[in-house]
């Protein structure tokens, strides 16, 4: 198990892993079909977006944290 002060950098992996895999998933679809070759394709097209997604989750996270507290009631 990993400690509780890892809790923002693992979530942000996961849920960048997870959204990355979806999107790459529809946009390959979108652009080639389901050819034969569909999930290298996929996953050519995932890895690098979740090596993007990662960093960006992790820097932007905090920033929407800031915008839903605005928008929510306490």
């Amino acid at each position: 198990m990993f400690s509780a002060r890892f809790a923002p950098a693992l979530f942000a992996l996961l849920l960048s892993g997870m959204m990355s895999l979806i999107v790459s998933g529809v946009s390959t679809y979108r652009n080639a079909g389901f050819a034969e070759a569909f999930g290298a394709l996929w996953i050519s097209a995932w890895l690098p977006s979740w090596l993007i997604a990662f960093p960006v989750v992790m820097v932007l996270a905090p920033f929407a944290r800031k915008i839903v507290s605005a928008l929510v009631k306490s």
